[in-house]
């Protein structure tokens, strides 16, 4: 019975959600990113590149794009206001490669792997 009677005080005080702008706010971003895919795509084909070379390109851009704002702090501001509309593009991927990289450098204060200490060590 305690079970119960706390699952019901929970539902009481928990915050609704307001799932309907959530909603609108992930399909307009995520939209938006997808759109500068389609149009870095667009660009590198018009600039030369196949359409497999340039697909390719764009999908590297938007990764390089994404780790850059998460690095400077500018993605975690996006991804709050626009929630699961920054996850579902390759730049989710993207900010989940960098964001513990950032993490722990903050603790480290190198990136392992990427400072001149460990390249000495490596040969």
């Amino acid at each position: 019975m305690k079970r119960q009677a706390y699952k019901k005080y929970a539902e009481t005080r928990a915050k609704r959600s307001p799932w309907v702008k959530n909603g609108i706010r992930a399909f307009l971003v995520g939209g938006l990113i997808c759109c500068l895919g389609q149009g870095l795509g667009d660009l590198y084909k018009w600039a030369g590149l196949s359409e497999k070379v340039a697909a390719t390109c764009a999908s590297v851009t938007l990764i390089f794009l994404a780790g850059l704002l998460t690095g400077i702090g500018i993605f975690d501001r996006i991804a709050k206001f626009a929630g699961a509309g920054t996850l579902v593009p390759i730049t989710g991927f993207a900010n989940a490669v960098a964001s513990p990289a950032i993490d722990a450098r903050s603790d480290e204060r190198d990136i392992i792997g990427l400072s001149r200490k460990a390249q000495t060590f490596s040969g």
